[in-house]
């Protein structure tokens, strides 16, 4: 009779472990390149974090683009140390919680930006060719057959 009940009960909207309100929140996956070697940043104190670069890519031919997402890890420990030591070039999974930005530069001009904090990452494979090429602004791209 409690399983009778319990799958009849409708579903809550409230959290019933707190009186605040649920944030609300959007989420993105990213599955990608590492493009730059990964970089622990101090925010405050002791409290310190992991920046990288993921980078992705659509289209086909000479039609082909990236797509450069920015991530930052508040991962410690031997997560940070794994992270820290992953090379560039691999196959990257990260699930994170996304906010746009909007900010004004140092000439006035109103600007956005995609902020990406990290949830779980996890490496997919690590690069096969140790041949690969940089751009300009020294992210890797995959060499040319």
């Amino acid at each position: 009779m409690f399983a009778r009940t319990f799958r009849n009960a409708a579903p809550t909207l409230a959290r019933s472990f707190s009186a605040t309100a649920r944030p609300q929140l959007a989420r993105m996956t990213v599955i990608g390149r590492l493009g730059v070697a990964p970089e622990e940043v101090t925010v405050s104190g002791d409290r310190t974090l992991v920046r990288y670069v993921v980078g992705t890519n659509y289209g086909k031919g000479e039609e082909k683009k990236t797509s450069w997402f920015r991530v930052a890890s508040f991962v410690s420990g031997a997560q940070k140390d794994y992270l820290m030591n992953v090379p560039k070039g691999s196959l990257l999974y990260v699930d994170a919680d996304a906010r746009m930005e909007t900010y004004l530069d140092s000439e006035g001009n109103k600007k956005s930006n995609l902020s990406l904090v990290a949830r779980n990452f996890d490496v997919l494979s690590r690069p096969q060719n140790t041949d690969l090429d940089t751009n300009e602004e020294g992210l890797v791209r995959e060499a040319s057959s």
